[in-house]
């Protein structure tokens, strides 16, 4: 599968809202660069509504951008060359197979990313990770709804989660998620493809969404249905100035935030159901 990557030249407070935006577009991944993002869409969803749509955010924000074909054999290089190893603490160490194994950490991940979302690199993804580290997963059931490249279920299943289901939308998310559950002798996370209504119907002590916010708010009815009173929540992908809107929401739907984190121009927040709508 050939790819389009969108570079495109900005400032980083500009590039994170960017990225917001976009990521309701179908763009697979986002890489921070020195001088803004690289976004990348497969080739066949490269429709010209892309770029019309990048042009009204460029009446909005200030941003230049070019795009350029990379084929699918060249993806190897491109992410090989720009990953680099993640530490959280003690607490959980992220690595690529070619990177050597991290001398003290309580759970190693490694993760190929392709073209799925979620390395941890980016400031959602870290969040979520931080703060799983203060939630029991041990004989729980989960559900890692966005999964992009599964990093998260994988670590639920590293801290003892016994029942894990992972769905994603897109494709190359399923498989990713696949490989990396099976590059870390995982076999306790059964992989969807598609929304909500392809995951089978049961309840769920935990529900981590690292997707955004659109998604997650048009979900959140669907998302309390699937959990038991108490159950967690812990979600991300919302901008700073987003936090009152979704603080409304959540307790609009039965949710009660929590704690909340935030890191650059990113929120994460951890609810749980407070009962029945």
């Amino acid at each position: 599968m050939d790819y389009i990557k969108y570079h495109i030249v900005t400032d980083s407070e500009t590039a994170e809202i960017l990225i917001a935006f976009l990521a309701e577009l179908p763009f697979d991944t986002f890489e921070e660069t020195k001088d803004g993002i690289d976004a990348f869409i497969s080739l066949s969803l490269d429709t010209p509504e892309i770029e019309l749509r990048l042009n009204d955010l460029n009446q909005l924000f200030s941003f230049s951008y070019h795009k350029k074909k990379i084929s699918y054999q060249n993806w190897n290089q491109i992410w090989e060359s720009n990953f680099k190893t993640i530490l959280i603490d003690n607490f959980c160490g992220i690595r690529a197979e070619f990177h050597p194994p991290f001398k003290k950490v309580e759970h190693e991940i490694i993760i190929n990313p392709k073209m799925a979302f979620g390395t941890g690199h980016h400031a959602t993804t870290y969040m979520m990770l931080e703060m799983m580290k203060d939630i029991y997963f041990e004989n729980k059931t989960l559900l890692d709804y966005g999964c992009g490249t599964g990093i998260l279920a994988i670590l639920a299943a590293k801290m003892n989660c016994t029942t894990i289901d992972a769905v994603d939308i897109e494709e190359p998310a399923y498989h990713n998620t696949i490989e990396n559950a099976t590059i870390n002798n995982i076999s306790s996370i059964k992989a969807y493809l598609g929304t909500l209504k392809n995951i089978p119907e049961k309840k769920y002590d935990i529900i981590l969404a690292n997707i955004n916010r659109n998604v997650i708010l048009s979900s959140l009815q669907s998302l309390h249905i699937k959990m038991s009173a108490g159950s967690i929540l812990l979600s991300s992908g919302y901008l700073v100035q987003d936090k009152d809107i979704i603080e409304d929401a959540l307790l609009n739907n039965g949710f009660l935030p929590l704690e909340w984190k935030q890191n650059e121009n990113w929120i994460a927040t951890k609810s749980v159901k407070r009962y029945t709508i």
